[in-house]
């Protein structure tokens, strides 16, 4: 009776909180329109368990390479990516409105076969490719049309799954590279300049398979995995419920809701837009419900979705990699974000509280929020993430290691569920074990079909890195820059143009473009140039990776915006400007870091860090409210810029600026406070 109780209770609570709009197949076409991951082929029947099988097959391959494997790099490597492409094809079409059932077309079949061919040829004959060609000049013309066409399937598969920007950016290199080769050397030693090229970008370990794509096969596919697994032990669904019991009683609680569970979800999804969908499809319509208009709403879980990629400890797939080009262990990239990502997140937390009080808005009634013994019941799902995180941080095992033991803890913790599952619809141990089953099998496949984009990405990077090594563009960017920045006799002055026109390129070339393989074109290009000016290493790949994210909200291509304003049904452009808005701390705060380090805990002590986190925090405040507008009444143009001066000298670390900060921010908090006051 008890039990039948609790089940009720459990049941009632989802409800209460359910209030998603649109069907599934509404929310698959908004992920097809602005995700370019989600518009794959539709298989049905054997045909979507064959690929099911080879997908859950690719990720167990995975795992045992990262773990057991002792082949040579390069063996690993084009093994990998040969079953990247098969994958790839299989999954996207060539068109995105692709939509017919078990449908692949004879070409991609023969463009599949041959490129995957051209990886698993280097594969299989590594040992005598290694010691015949030693150099460029012992290429001969086949290894270099096997060169070519792989790494053409490549860019088509780049083309299907990740879109045209990233392919131009390869396309103006590739041209460049040509050109300097024949202006070096003239165009009468073609051949040998095509060799040359060829020789480094698919056959070396600068092109193709260079950090990118050795960093995603041996950590990023593995926490892909895991974070496939992880959802669908419905931890995503345990974010919302334990976000609504944190915030959803409060003044405008959905967006508050919307802004934790956003931060949870994404940093285990790594999707802007794909998280913007799934949490959105139940938070923006609360939201709406509760009195926010639809282009805030779609911009507070845009915003917030985006931010997940940020959120330590996982910090989606980037954090990887920049662990690696940075030369320091994965614990301490998410140990240095921790500050900024608690900025982000408090300036949207600051900003939706106070649109909620200009609005007079309530939050969600208590009785119809979960409650606390049904999330105590729940929170061993949570023991995955705690494990992983443990591990990582103790340095007890290997990253690839600990993700493994995480896989395994995250299946254990879905076994209660489906027991009561199995044992609601009367099924016994063999239901159970069928349940069970079907979810290894479907998360691998999940985790599979997720490293696709990510791969891809991280190849055509590689190339972008290859073509910059053989022409040394980056030594050439890097004195350019400089040599302009002697020019102005301000040093702030043109450092702070450096970083400006960093920040545009990170943003234009991030419209649209994943976060992983922007990060490490902007890691070969810019942070070299970034350092070269003064800034430490860690606050110069801080600020490329802070900038390639913010792209997804950033108008005129902010694609987590738009798909947030798709669900919320409201303008688009608005949507991404309110989203840009309430994420300016991923705007300021980089700025900060760079001419600041201490923000990410560099060259400081314990004392500084205290007062950086608290008076970050009251700065942050300080420029959200000077936003909005807002604090207990309405602000004059002039008191919201001296709030937002007075945030922005808070965010600055040093005694002389806080100061100033703390009596400008203080004194309009207090001058708000007595004009309401008068008003009562």
């Amino acid at each position: 009776m008890a039990r039948n109780k609790r089940d009720e209770e459990e049941k009632l609570s989802s409800e209460a909180i359910d209030d998603s709009v649109g069907t599934a197949e509404e929310m698959d076409a908004v992920m097809r329109k602005y995700d370019r991951e989600s518009a794959t082929r539709i298989w049905e029947g054997k045909a979507h368990r064959i690929v099911q099988i080879v997908m859950a097959l690719f990720s167990v391959y995975c795992i045992w390479s990262t773990l057991f494997s002792t082949a040579d790099l390069p063996i690993r490597l084009t093994a990998f990516l040969g079953l990247i492409i098969i994958m790839g094809f299989l999954t996207y079409p060539a068109r995105k409105n692709h939509g017919a059932v078990n449908s692949m077309p004879w070409y991609d079949i023969i463009i599949m076969v041959v490129g995957a061919a051209c990886f698993f040829y280097y594969c299989l004959n590594y040992g005598t490719i290694v010691k015949t060609v030693t150099s460029a000049a012992k290429m001969t013309w086949f290894l270099t049309i096997i060169g070519i066409i792989g790494i053409l399937v490549l860019a088509e598969l780049c083309r299907r799954c990740v879109g045209l920007p990233i392919l131009c950016v390869v396309g103006v290199l590739l041209i460049y590279t040509f050109a300097d080769g024949f202006a070096k050397q003239g165009i009468a030693n073609w051949q040998q300049i095509l060799f040359r090229i060829i020789y480094t970008l698919f056959f070396g370990t600068s092109g193709v398979m260079a950090t990118p794509v050795q960093v995603c096969a041996k950590f990023i596919a593995v926490f892909i995995i895991f974070g496939a697994f992880l959802e669908r032990t419905g931890i995503s669904s345990f974010f919302i419920d334990m976000a609504n019991w944190v915030a959803g009683s409060s003044s405008g609680g959905p967006a508050k809701v919307a802004v934790i569970s956003s931060a949870l979800c994404g940093m285990v999804s790594g999707s802007s837009v794909g998280n913007t969908v799934t949490t959105g499809s139940v938070t923006i319509p609360m939201m709406k419900k509760t009195g926010y208009k639809g282009e805030f709403a779609g911009a507070v879980e845009a915003a917030a979705s985006t931010g997940g990629q940020i959120m330590p400890p996982i910090m989606g797939a980037a954090a990887f990699l920049m662990a690696e080009y940075m030369d320091v262990t994965y614990a301490e990239v998410a140990m240095r974000a921790i500050l900024p990502a608690l900025l982000y997140f408090t300036g949207i937390f600051i900003s939706v509280h106070l649109e909620a009080k200009r609005l007079g808005l309530q939050g969600i009634p208590r009785n119809q929020l979960p409650q606390m013994r049904v999330l105590i019941r729940s929170v061993y799902l949570l023991f995955p993430l705690v494990l992983l995180v443990a591990m990582v941080s103790t340095n007890a095992r290997s990253l690839q290691y600990s993700a493994s033991i995480a896989i395994v803890a995250a299946i254990v913790v879905s076994l209660p569920g489906f027991f009561r599952k199995a044992r609601q619809d009367g099924g016994g141990v063999g239901e159970m074990a069928k349940e069970t089953g079907s979810m290894i099998v479907g998360s691998l496949e999940a985790g599979g079909k997720g490293c696709i984009t990510v791969a891809t990405a991280c190849a055509m990077a590689g190339v972008v890195a290859g073509c910059i090594t053989v022409t040394g563009l980056a030594s050439r960017l890097v004195s350019a820059v400089v040599n302009v920045s002697r020019l102005i006799p301000i040093p702030a002055l043109s450092l702070f143009i450096a970083l400006f026109l960093t920040m545009i390129c990170c943003i234009v070339l991030g419209m649209g473009v994943p976060t992983t393989a922007n990060y490490c074109i902007m890691a070969s290009t810019c942070a070299p140039i970034l350092i070269q000016l003064g800034i430490p290493r860690v606050a110069s790949h801080f600020f490329v990776f802070y900038f390639g994210i913010v792209a997804d909200i950033t108008p005129p291509v902010a694609l987590a915006a738009y798909a947030g304003s798709a669900i919320a049904k409201s303008n688009p452009m608005k949507t991404g400007v309110n989203a840009t808005r309430l994420a300016i701390a991923a705007f300021i705060v980089p700025y900060i870091f760079a001419f600041s380090p201490s923000m990410l805990f560099l060259d400081t002590n314990a004392l500084e860090v205290i007062q950086i986190c608290v008076t970050s925090l009251v700065g942050i405040f300080g420029v959200a409210a000077g936003l909005g507008g807002y604090v207990y009444r309405q602000m004059s143009p002039l008191v919201r810029i001296l709030s937002i001066i007075g945030g922005l000298t808070l965010l600055y670390p040093g005694w002389a600026t806080d100061i100033v900060g703390i009596v400008l921010v203080g004194g309009v908090v207090l001058f708000q406070r007595s004009g309401r006051k008068k008003l009562a």
